[in-house]
């Protein structure tokens, strides 16, 4: 078929052959010289696609990076001291004296009193700047991200997370310590020996994941020595890393695992974890009963949650600064807490 027919179709009845092709006559072979029509050389860089960007979806729902949760506050409690001009933080203690003596009409014997502590905190405060450029955030806006409010979220973030930080392990050069850290803390015990080596968690039976909490157990009643009728009985928390915390779930010959033991025996109990309970010496679990006599045994202090300073706006820039103040970790009775390390 001849391209002059092709475009005949094309013409009168709307028919595109595209694929048909065109083929030069035999009677015309003998004759190279004959233009048919022949393609000049392409004016225009040669290319087979389009602008990628054509071709892009941009997903409007954001990914947010993955992020460990603050969890000191839920373990320990939190409660807010002063304010940010609190620099430093009195906790008067007082311990009753006396001695008795054999009574006689006349005599004099035998004194009451009482002994008064008022140990201390340092308060630390920190800051983070949040800063955004006109171009900058209309550019963002391009790809329907809200800027601003991006930088407002990650500044709360950071503040946060240090202070979450300090609840743990203080802040270094203040008197200022954290839960895991206080100088106050009964000294560290050792889990028991595992019958596979050493005495973490990864290669012990369930019995033997088992005995640790309930030398754990001991070693907290062995201190209280009864103090505020404290028994298996009461409140008690069980901190631990997340992935010690999978150990639970191995089982013994009679197919009950440790949760279900721990919980058996020690019915208002729960298990926490955090992940800065895996430290560089060893992971800890730390046992503690909240609450003595009805009176808070540790809690973890700020100043202020947020403080919101105002915006301060440049020639083409905004700027703001925000900030918080942390106590650390508070141990009224630091005596209610077991740190067993290397499980």
């Amino acid at each position: 078929m001849r391209h002059s027919d092709l475009a005949q179709l094309e013409r009168d009845f709307g028919i595109y052959l595209p694929s048909v092709q065109g083929f030069v006559e035999s009677g015309w072979k003998h004759n190279l010289s004959l233009a048919m029509d022949a393609q000049p050389s392409l004016v225009t860089t040669a290319n087979n696609g389009i602008p990628a960007f054509l071709t892009t979806l941009v997903d409007p729902e954001i990914v947010r990076v993955l992020v460990t949760p603050n969890r000191a506050a839920e373990i320990y409690g939190e409660t807010q001291k002063g304010n940010w001009t609190t620099r430093t933080a009195m906790f008067p203690m007082i311990e009753s004296t006396g001695e008795v003596a054999s009574y006689g009409d006349w005599d004099n014997n035998g004194s009451s009193g009482a002994n008064a502590n008022f140990p201390q905190r340092q308060s630390y405060h920190y800051q983070t700047i949040t800063q955004y450029g006109d171009r900058e955030l209309d550019t963002m806006g391009e790809a329907k991200i809200n800027y601003a409010s991006e930088l407002d979220m990650a500044s709360a973030l950071v503040l946060n997370k240090f202070q979450n930080e300090t609840y743990f392990v203080g802040v270094a050069g203040l008197q200022n310590y954290g839960a895991l850290n206080d100088p106050a803390l009964p000294p560290s015990i050792s889990p028991t020996t595992k019958t596979a080596g050493g005495t973490t968690w990864d290669n012990a039976t369930a019995d033997e994941i088992f005995a640790d909490f309930v030398k754990a157990y001991q070693d907290l009643v062995a201190r209280m020595k009864g103090v505020g009728d404290f028994d298996r009985m009461s409140e008690l928390v069980f901190a631990l890393a997340p992935d010690r915390e999978a150990y639970l779930t191995r089982t013994n010959q009679y197919n009950v695992n440790v949760y279900d033991q721990v919980k058996k025996n020690f019915p208002n109990s729960r298990i926490e974890t955090a992940t800065q309970y895996d430290t560089d010496a060893g992971s800890i679990m730390q046992v503690f009963t909240p609450k003595i006599d009805g009176r808070q045994t540790s809690y973890c202090g700020f100043t202020e949650k947020l403080r919101s300073h105002g915006f301060v706006r440049g020639l083409s820039d905004t700027k703001q600064k925000k900030s918080q103040g942390t106590w650390g970790w508070i141990g009224r009775y630091p005596v209610a807490f077991t740190t067993m390390i290397g499980i």
